[in-house]
């Protein structure tokens, strides 16, 4: 399976240039989770507002499900975010809207776990090894991800991982295609858990119609996109 990056390299300091798509044989993957930035763009081109907008705010987790009024996408914990936050409190069908809107899809679990955990590069970076599967999205061990905090950060501005894609392991949540009835497949773990839930056992189902503040995503592009 061959790999390209569909972008220039990126500078180790180079947070805002953590942009761009990586090539996974017949797909192509966002290197970072879409942010605050490119949501709103699609959400003023195309009206939309999201359910956490309509319903008075997105859920958190505090002895069960609870809605925090004024939590969406553009303000994930009642403050305005920076542009480069992943955009959160955002539902699988407004997910799949906005990779539509821009040409691609939300990627299916097994692409997902392909990209995630088995280096592809044909000169891989990092110490990382062409055909290895690693237990975590950064490698061996999970240092370097964003596990066991209190929010999510800016993206590309953690270690970068398996075929130098960011936060496939926590952060946030990332929607994936799959479904199963009225739910969908999410991966990668937050920042609100601990490393366990990063690794490709530990994908959730979540209602399709859910939204909350862990929960982010990232596009998957068909052809040479």
């Amino acid at each position: 399976m061959s790999l390209f990056v569909a972008c220039a390299a990126i500078p180790s300091d180079g947070l805002a240039q953590a942009s761009g798509r990586v090539r996974i044989g017949s797909f192509a993957l966002d290197r970072t989770e879409v942010t605050i930035r490119q949501f709103r763009a699609f959400a003023d081109a195309t009206g939309l507002r999201t359910a956490a907008e309509r319903e008075g705010g997105g859920f958190e987790f505090a002895g069960g499900w609870t809605r925090r009024t004024g939590w969406t996408y553009a303000r994930p914990q009642g403050q305005p975010g920076s542009d480069e936050e992943p955009a959160v409190h955002v539902s699988w069908h407004e997910a799949a809207r906005y990779c539509a809107h821009v040409g691609g899809r939300l990627p299916t679990m097994a692409e997902w776990r392909s990209a995630a955990y088995t280096e592809q590069r044909d000169q891989p970076a990092d110490g990382f090894v062409k055909g290895r599967t690693y237990p975590y999205p950064v490698g061996d061990e999970p240092d370097g991800m964003n596990t066991n905090r209190r929010g999510h950060l800016t993206v590309g501005s953690t270690k970068s991982g398996v075929n130098g894609l960011y936060d496939m392991g926590a952060n946030v949540w990332e929607w994936i295609a799959d479904r199963r009835g009225d739910e969908a497949l999410t991966a990668g773990g937050s920042w609100w858990y601990g490393p366990a839930q990063a690794r490709a056992e530990a994908a959730q189902w979540k209602a399709a119609s859910f939204y909350a503040v862990y929960v982010g995503f990232r596009c998957a592009y068909d052809g040479r996109s």
